[in-house]
C-alpha cells in the first residue's frame, strides 16, 4: 500500500466500522429500550442542549442530516411521549423540539445501556489508552461539526 492509498484506506474502514457499530447496538437499544441508534442520538442531543430543547434546523446540523429526516424522526417519539414541540413565546415562527419527562428518563436509561454496551465492544482487544487515543483522533476528525456529545 502506497501513502496516496492511505486516505481511502481510513475512509473505507470508518464507514466498515460504523456499519459494524450500528449492527452490534441497534438490536440491544430496540429490544431494551424500544430506541434504534439514530433515535437515542435524536434523543441525547436535546438531553445535552440547554433547557433540553433545540430547533429542528439544530437537530438537523448535529445529526448531519436534512430537516425533513428530524421531522420524520420526531414524529413516533412524539407520539410514545418523550418529545414534544413549543412554540417560541417571542417568535410564532420559531419551534423547538423539547425533551419530555418520560423522554428525559428513557434517555437516561438508554444513555446507561450505551454506555455498557460501548464497554464491551472494546473490552476484548483494547486497552484503555488505545481508547483514548482512538477517541482524540476521531475527536480531531470531527472537531469543527455541531453536536459532540463527548463535551
Amino acid at each position: 500500500m502506497t501513502s496516496a492509498d492511505h486516505p481511502l484506506s481510513a475512509l473505507l474502514r470508518l464507514f466498515r466500522s460504523t456499519a459494524y457499530l450500528e449492527s452490534r447496538l441497534s438490536p440491544g437499544l430496540g429490544s431494551v429500550h424500544g430506541l434504534a441508534l439514530n433515535e437515542l442520538l435524536f434523543l441525547l442531543q436535546l438531553s445535552r442542549a440547554p433547557l433540553q430543547r433545540l430547533r429542528r434546523v439544530d437537530l438537523a446540523q448535529r445529526l448531519h442530516t436534512s430537516q425533513s429526516t428530524i421531522t420524520r424522526m420526531a414524529l413516533p417519539l412524539e407520539k410514545i411521549g418523550l418529545i414534544k414541540r413549543e412554540a417560541d413565546p417571542r417568535d410564532a415562527r420559531v419551534a423547538y423540539v423539547t425533551l419530555t419527562k418520560t423522554g428525559r428518563t428513557r434517555t437516561a436509561e438508554a444513555e446507561a445501556t450505551f454506555s455498557r454496551m460501548a464497554a464491551e465492544i472494546f473490552r476484548d482487544r483494547w486497552s484503555d489508552k488505545d481508547i483514548a487515543q482512538l477517541s482524540s483522533l476521531l475527536g480531531r476528525f470531527t472537531a469543527a461539526l455541531p453536536g459532540d456529545l463527548t463535551d
